[in-house]
């Protein structure tokens, strides 16, 4: 146990650390990015990765871009090399020709990265690196394919088997609890009370994954209710003048809020782990847990309901409820996915639409984006693997009987602008 205790301890002393002197080196930063990726020996390897790094920090938008722009266009790989070795390869299946089809599609983008990462604690600042990019890349093209270098790092060391779910409880050091503040994503949290108010008591739990590279870091995190019923309003949820539940008599798990805290780490995927993974920590800690359930917004439905010029907020909940139902039933992108990103993460992960509740989430948010409408999907445990599948090859959405019953009472009475619509 010590000898695990030391690696530990090791693992969460990795910070990154500025080199200590003065940079005096004239050098310009592309300059130090092709000496890097050439071969230097270890420790002027890692110095040169840590000028980069601190140099970048110090980068105005201009300069940033200008160093992707380097990253990207002078990294590349070589389609003509490219073409050669496959073809090698395709003449004679060895070792010898797939490792060099393999070192002819590995840009040297790719190797700085990884290079850049044998720095202590850049893992990081290349995230937030990343981050810097997306910013300044926007709908660009230009820069894709150094984005989709990142990306494909990212995925490889940001896998579910590097990852460690952490509970974050009133008790966490308090710059954790600032950053949870800061990152939530969903329902603000305005203050140290409404924050304890979700931490402190014993029916309300939270969980995050971390990074062992990124200790101090939360990458993405849920919070959870448990409460008797499913509920039907946020506001039932967050408002302090409730009694406290045992968990032990707790029936229902309530996913009320998830967050992704790293802008760097779009689209590496993290909450279809978490959120089936604290379901089944859950279950296995109480046993009375049998339903669980999320209570989630529906951020695109204001902007389907103008799309179809409708005058949303002069219907009745029922009406309301009914074209709620068809917009997650029928209303698809091209792709033949749901319109809306939340229903495409949680059928994605093997949910169904469970519910859905008007007059909801009465804030200006929650009025904003889908007039005051929440929505109910909900994870069974036995079902989720086959809801997955049957998701991910027929894009089907499994939805409550009920669901489909309302979706069909205006299905036919509704014109489906988003049926052709490209993905947004």
């Amino acid at each position: 146990m010590s000898v695990v205790a030391d690696l530990l301890a090791s693992v969460f002393e990795r910070r990154y650390r500025p080199l200590s002197k003065i940079d005096t080196d004239s050098r310009r930063i592309e300059d130090l990015a092709d000496i890097l990726i050439g071969n230097p020996g270890e420790g002027s390897g890692i110095e040169i990765a840590t000028k980069i790094l601190d140099r970048f920090d110090q980068m105005n938008d201009d300069e940033k871009r200008q160093f992707f722009s380097h990253l990207c266009h002078n990294m590349d790989i070589d389609a003509t090399t490219v073409e050669t070795t496959l073809n090698a390869y395709r003449r004679r299946t060895s070792a010898a020709t797939y490792q060099d089809f393999i070192k002819a599609v590995d840009p040297d983008r790719r190797k700085f990265i990884r290079r850049v990462n044998q720095v202590p604690g850049a893992t990081e600042k290349l995230v937030a690196m990343r981050a810097e990019l997306l910013r300044l890349k926007g709908r660009d093209s230009e820069l894709d394919p150094l984005d989709l270098d990142f990306q494909s790092l990212f995925d490889a060391w940001f896998n579910r088997g590097f990852l460690v779910m952490r509970p974050i409880t009133w008790e966490t050091p308090a710059h954790i609890l600032e950053k949870i503040i800061a990152y939530e994503a969903v329902h603000a949290i305005d203050s140290w009370d409404a924050l304890r108010s979700r931490l402190q008591p014993e029916d309300r739990r939270c969980f995050a994954f971390f990074h062992l590279s990124m200790p101090d870091e939360p990458l993405i995190f849920v919070e959870v209710a448990l409460t008797s019923q499913t509920p039907q309003s946020i506001d039932s949820v967050l408002t302090a003048n409730r009694d406290t539940l045992d968990p032990q008599s707790a029936t229902t798990a309530v996913f009320y809020s998830i967050s992704n805290c790293q802008k760097g780490l779009a689209k590496i995927s993290f909450g279809n782990f978490l959120i089936k993974q604290v379901a089944r920590d859950l279950a296995a800690e109480l046993p009375n847990l049998t339903n669980f359930v999320t209570l989630s917004p529906i951020p695109r439905l204001v902007s389907w309901f103008e799309k179809l010029n409708l005058p949303y907020k002069t219907l009745g909940e029922q009406t309301l409820r009914e074209l709620t139902a068809h917009y997650f039933i029928n209303v698809k992108h091209a792709d033949g996915k749901p319109y809306d990103p939340v229903a495409r993460f949680h059928l994605g992960n093997g949910a169904e639409v469970h519910a859905i509740h008007a007059n909801a989430d009465l804030s200006e948010n929650g009025l904003k984006q889908s007039n005051g409408l929440m929505v109910n999907y909900r994870y069974v445990l036995d079902s989720v693997a086959e809801n997955h599948e049957r998701f991910a090859n027929d894009s089907m959405v499994v939805a409550d009987e009920s669901l489909h019953d309302l979706a069909a009472r205006v299905t036919d009475q509704i014109t489906n602008p988003e049926n052709t619509e490209k993905a947004s």
